[in-house]
């Protein structure tokens, strides 16, 4: 616990330094690129009107708590190059959107922001409270240019981005690379699971999503647990420590409650996982 509550007042330092950047200031991290011109106007979208620019996906990007989108072009004749910068109420929140859209057949740039991934004609990542998705229309190779202006961007936006501290806690032998996420609400089809980190792992034949539901504090958490309990129809007798949560829709979950988080293991087929999976006790020592 000492060394999460350490990393958690290092990260709110952080972000604290880290101010949020207004629409004209994102146009001034632009970098100058050969060949391109920056289109002087400067588009900003908020909850109210981002259906007019995203359409259908906007519902996903409000529930991960957006807060306003800056649009931003390069020109070069009838090519261009269309940045889109969503900030979100916290790192969190837009980790937690790149991470929803994150796709395994792209090209990983561990290195752009907090993690950045990209084909060559289109380039994402996050960094600090903002997704950021770079796309080109250009049928020439642009994959260079466009890792130029994330590199750039990701670096004035926030040059110390990273996962969140609490993903620390898992542990990556047998995590599926590029896996870990955060869901901000809705986790497993429930509405009062909020504020959850989970990662996928190949064990033993299965395929196992380790989850920490982050209660704030260790009433928050007991209250998600009252929630889930009342769901499941269990008891409320239970004690901090080693649970199962009976979830008829799915499947018994081993977990613990340790303090303000919830740590339970999920199997996406709806296979039994044992109590014993060392996965909990390691992420439960981590925290």
């Amino acid at each position: 616990m000492k060394y999460l509550n350490l990393l958690a007042v290092i990260t709110l330092f952080s972000v604290q330094s880290v101010m949020s950047q207004t629409p004209e200031q994102l146009k001034t991290y632009l970098p100058p690129v050969a060949g391109w011109t920056i289109v002087d106007e400067t588009e900003v979208f908020n909850p109210d009107n981002l259906f007019d620019r995203i359409n259908g996906a906007a519902p996903l990007y409000i529930e991960n708590n957006f807060v306003e989108m800056t649009s931003l072009e390069y020109q070069k004749g009838d090519d261009y190059i269309t940045i889109q910068a969503y900030r979100h109420a916290s790192p969190e929140d837009a980790f937690g959107m790149y991470a929803s859209e994150r796709t395994s057949g792209l090209t990983f740039y561990p290195t752009i922001g907090g993690e950045g991934q990209g084909d060559g004609k289109n380039l994402f990542f996050f960094a600090g409270d903002l997704y950021v998705k770079i796309r080109s229309n250009t049928s020439e190779d642009v994959n260079g240019t466009l890792q130029e202006i994330a590199n750039a961007l990701a670096q004035k936006i926030d040059a110390n981005a990273s996962y969140p501290a609490t993903v620390k806690a898992f542990p990556t032998t047998g995590m599926q690379p590029y896996s870990v996420a955060y869901i901000t609400a809705n986790y497993i089809g429930h509405e009062f699971l909020q504020s959850v980190y989970t990662a996928k792992y190949d064990m033993d034949g299965q395929t196992i999503q380790a989850f920490i539901i982050d209660g704030q504090t260790e009433q928050g958490a007991k209250e998600v647990l009252n929630k889930y309990f009342t769901f499941t129809k269990q008891p409320l007798t239970y004690q901090e420590g080693p649970l199962e949560i009976k979830d008829r829709y799915n499947g018994n979950m081993p977990a613990i409650w340790k303090g303000k988080y919830i740590i339970g293991l999920f199997s996406e087929n709806g296979e039994s996982i044992s109590a014993d999976n060392p996965l909990l006790s390691t992420i439960s020592g981590n925290l």
